[in-house]
């Protein structure tokens, strides 16, 4: 596995495993958003080999899942994170995660914050084994169901 900055030769791939991942998916647009204009914005994508043979560096090849984050004066503040279904349960996610804190770390920021689904025990898990803790609820957050989004923190990057 390797973990790179996005680039827009691999929007495509990204839109898919989101909307295979959230029922208000980001459009291909945004993602274009945020690696052309917005300054403070980081996406990082983790991919298969891409030195494989016949596989052309600018393809985009074998994105398994990816993260946006935000970085906002002393903390990195995670937009989005999926992993492609297939790549579930391979320690992608993990990988993903901890590249995300390391590279945060390596620009200076002290803390990590994210909103994640109350339902997503399974994000909830991986954010806890990485020291995030529930800070705070925000009712009703998602406008697809309403759901409510819990807020987590880890204090020490």
């Amino acid at each position: 596995m390797n973990t790179r900055p996005m680039r827009v030769e691999d929007v495509d791939q990204v839109v898919a495993i989101e909307r295979l991942s959230f029922p208000l998916p980001w459009s291909r647009e945004s993602f274009i958003r945020e690696i052309r204009e917005i300054d403070n914005s980081r996406l990082l994508v983790v991919t298969e080999d891409e030195d494989a043979p016949g596989i052309p560096e600018t393809s985009g090849a074998g994105v398994m899942g990816y993260a946006c984050w935000w970085e906002v004066v002393d903390e990195c503040h995670i937009t989005n994170f999926a992993v492609a279904p297939a790549h579930r349960r391979r320690g992608v996610a993990d990988v993903l995660l901890g590249r995300v804190l390391e590279d945060a770390k390596g620009r200076g920021l002290l803390r990590a914050t994210l909103e994640v689904r109350l339902g997503n025990a399974a994000a909830i898990a991986l954010y806890e084994k990485w020291g995030f803790t529930a800070a705070a609820m925000r009712p009703r957050y998602y406008p697809d169901n309403r759901e409510d989004a819990l807020v987590m923190w880890k204090e020490k990057i």
